[in-house]
């Protein structure tokens, strides 16, 4: 039986070259499953909310040197992080490296002091919609509803307090 392979978390600025391969497919899976050019949806927000001093991280998994996942969030409010841009390379879906990332861009929201993550997906995005559900996301819409009625798909996930260990104090 063999190892999987070493990954490696980086945190990068959006304008790093290895940002690109997240950005171009991305681009192409929006295009592809909504119809229309993606360049206005990717490039929605500025790219210094994604850099620590605007309360923001971008991170990328490296497999080899080579990125096969990433992902980034924001600041939505003072407690408050946004996900936004999770990615895995066509190459490298069916592996668990989202599930990774969210628990990395959670982690590291946590550690900068958010106490809450919200994120939206798309209607036609049913992989993402299946992630959020499985990662202990709470769905701020009607699950029961045709997606394609509701828009954009929010959810949330309330984050543990530094040092909760979900017990009560002295347990």
């Amino acid at each position: 039986m063999t190892s999987a392979p070493e990954l490696t978390v980086i945190h990068v600025p959006v304008s790093d070259p290895r940002v690109r391969p997240l950005l171009s497919e991305l681009g192409h899976e929006y295009s592809t499953r909504y119809g229309i050019d993606a360049h206005g949806e990717i490039s929605r927000y500025p790219d210094e909310e994604f850099t620590e001093p605007y309360g923001g991280l971008l991170l990328l998994l490296l497999e080899h040197g080579e990125p096969v996942a990433g992902g980034a969030f924001r600041r939505y409010d003072a407690d408050t992080a946004e996900l936004k841009r999770i990615w895995t390379h066509s190459a490298h879906r069916r592996r668990g490296l989202a599930r990774r990332v969210v628990a990395e861009l959670e982690r590291e929201a946590g550690a900068r002091g958010y106490r809450r993550v919200y994120l939206t997906t798309g209607p036609r995005q049913p992989e993402a919609r299946g992630l959020y559900l499985a990662t202990g996301y709470t769905a701020l819409f009607d699950t029961e509803a045709d997606p394609e009625t509701i828009g954009p798909l929010p959810f949330e996930k309330h984050l543990a307090a530094r040092g909760d260990t979900g017990k009560a104090p002295g347990q």
